[in-house]
């Protein structure tokens, strides 16, 4: 399946912006505030209660206090689960960050009934400099076994050529910048991949290999929603297929990414799905520089019969 109704949030203990992610994050806002922690608990608790209302299995763990973890929020980055059991571990960039990859985690999960049968620990990449930030690096179409990836200081080949093979994806690569000409830090922000549908920011990839990107997705049965770059820029891309407890497709995105579309792609994204579900995450998004998809880690591991 490509959407599922069960996901991880990291509730955060320290949330903040994070000075190490933000020399390659272009998308964090440099501003002074208060109340920011408290601000993104109450955002947290919205988007999970948005969730929760609309039938999914929400997954809350909290974060430990200590050692400091401003990005905890963010778990889908560290960690990402798949339905034959497996789960990945990811090398990362910022040195603060790989804090956040905890084992006690995967047993909680494992407590409440889900069969994790394999761990592929991807982090010792980490000495070599070289990493992949999980699904915010990747956009997996499970369906299809494709990973689309935008290479950038955080999103290197030679984890991603370790990841594909171990997992048997096909792989398609390509660079994507933003007005500014900066190299986008996740794919996931610039495109979303669902069951019949896929939002991209065609305008921010290399021209020459916009058309390999189209064709993987047109040919795979999906319909293009084309989003402008700053639509991108208002996380119109960092949404997430989900599937509730009725089997209805659920599209989860922020406030500012639903504010963002018109009418007409509104109305695309409601005839390729049961449900949008929207919820305002102003801090998060400045401050962190992610959006929703970023703080949703999606559970494929089996649950124990």
């Amino acid at each position: 399946m490509q959407s599922i109704n069960h996901v991880l949030m990291i509730k955060p203990a320290n949330f903040s912006g994070n000075e190490q992610t933000a020399t390659t994050n272009y998308f964090q806002q440099r501003v002074t505030a208060t109340n920011t922690h408290l601000q993104a608990l109450l955002e947290f608790e919205q988007l999970k209660q948005e969730l929760v209302d609309h039938g999914i299995t929400v997954n809350v763990i909290d974060d430990t206090a200590e050692p400091h973890k401003p990005d905890a929020i963010f778990p889908n980055n560290w960690v990402s689960f798949h339905a034959d059991g497996t789960v990945v571990l990811y090398p990362m960039m910022a040195v603060n960050r790989r804090l956040e990859r905890r084992m006690d985690v995967l047993q909680q999960l494992s407590d409440r009934g889900y069969h994790i049968k394999q761990l592929i620990d991807l982090s010792s990449h980490e000495v070599t400099n070289q990493y992949l930030e999980g699904t915010g690096s990747m956009v997996l179409d499970r369906n299809n076994s494709i990973a689309y990836a935008s290479l950038s200081p955080r999103t290197h080949i030679e984890v991603l050529d370790a990841f594909t093979r171990r997992l048997d994806y096909e792989l398609i690569m390509f660079e994507a910048r933003d007005a500014q000409g900066q190299a986008i830090y996740h794919t996931n922000v610039l495109m979303c991949v669902g069951t019949r549908f896929a939002v991209v920011c065609m305008q921010a990839i290399a021209e020459p290999q916009r058309a390999v990107l189209l064709h993987s997705l047109q040919s795979t049965g999906h319909v293009i929603v084309d989003i402008s770059l700053q639509q991108m820029q208002c996380f119109a891309g960092n949404m997430l297929e989900l599937q509730n407890d009725r089997g209805e497709i659920c599209i989860a995105m922020s406030q500012s990414a639903f504010n963002c579309l018109p009418p007409a792609q509104l109305a695309q994204l409601q005839s390729l799905s049961d449900h949008l579900v929207v919820a305002p995450i102003p801090t998060i998004e400045k401050q962190g520089g992610g959006s929703v998809r970023c703080m949703l880690a999606e559970v494929f591991v089996p649950i124990r019969s």
